[in-house]
């Protein structure tokens, strides 16, 4: 079992910065790879950026260049760094981790909501 979970959400105005962070606890950190998701009102859930155990990286068009995903497997965290911020990008950020191994391994954390707004 994995429990994750995110924080570093908040109010922020356009053209901000937000760091979210997802802690991941009970079980060995270095077999998952992590996705960030973001879910806003009224849509459906979708991909923000993923880093796979072995740090490789993957990002949706519309965050490419704004934003950037990261680990520190000491600390068991995985970071989301959110630059040059639109009201688009407002939604509550979900963290995803699934073992390289197992697509059945599988976890989610609860949420942190961003929002981005003047």
């Amino acid at each position: 079992q994995v429990q994750l979970v995110e924080s570093g959400g908040g109010l922020v105005l356009p053209g901000g910065s937000l760091r979210l962070s997802c802690t991941a606890s009970g079980s060995v950190f270095e077999i998952y790879d992590f996705t960030w998701y973001r879910q806003a009102p009224g849509k459906q859930r979708e991909f923000v950026a993923r880093i796979t155990s072995g740090s490789i990286t993957k990002y949706e068009d519309s965050v490419k260049g704004r934003f950037a995903i990261s680990r520190d497997n000491a600390k068991s965290t995985v970071y989301l760094q959110m630059n040059s911020l639109k009201p688009e990008d407002t939604g509550v950020y979900l963290c995803n981790a699934r073992n390289r191994y197992s697509d059945l391994d599988d976890y989610w954390g609860q949420g942190t909501q961003a929002t981005v707004s003047s």
